[in-house]
C-alpha cells in the first residue's frame, strides 16, 4: 500500500499492526469508520470472557483471507484500544478494511 492510513504498520517481519478500536455489543460485526488514528470496528459479542477478542480476530482473518492462527492481539485484550498483528495480509485484502465512504 502505497499511502498506508494511520491504523496501518508495516511490520519488519513481513506481517502489519493494525491499531484498531473495537466496540463491543453491536448487533454485528463490522468495520464503520476512524476513531482518531484507529480503525474502529464493531462486535457482536459481548465484552466478557475474551469473546469480542475472538471475534475480532476471526473477523479480521476472514476480511484478509488469513488463517486465524496469522492473527494476534499484541496490546489491549481488555480494553477498546488494540494493537492487532497480522502475519502475510495482502495489500489487495488489506483495502478491503477501508473505511466505508
Amino acid at each position: 500500500m502505497v499511502d498506508a492510513p494511520p491504523w496501518l504498520r508495516r511490520a519488519s517481519d513481513g506481517g502489519v499492526t493494525l491499531t484498531i478500536h473495537a466496540q463491543p455489543g453491536a448487533k454485528r460485526t463490522e468495520v464503520v469508520g476512524l476513531h482518531g488514528e484507529a480503525l474502529k470496528i464493531r462486535l457482536a459479542a459481548p465484552p466478557v470472557d475474551g469473546k469480542a477478542n475472538a471475534v475480532l480476530t476471526g473477523f479480521l482473518a476472514e476480511c484478509l483471507g488469513v488463517p486465524r492462527v496469522a492473527v494476534r492481539i499484541l496490546s489491549g485484550e481488555s480494553s477498546r484500544h488494540k494493537i492487532v498483528w497480522v502475519e502475510a495480509a495482502s495489500d489487495a485484502a488489506l483495502r478491503r478494511l477501508l473505511p466505508p465512504g
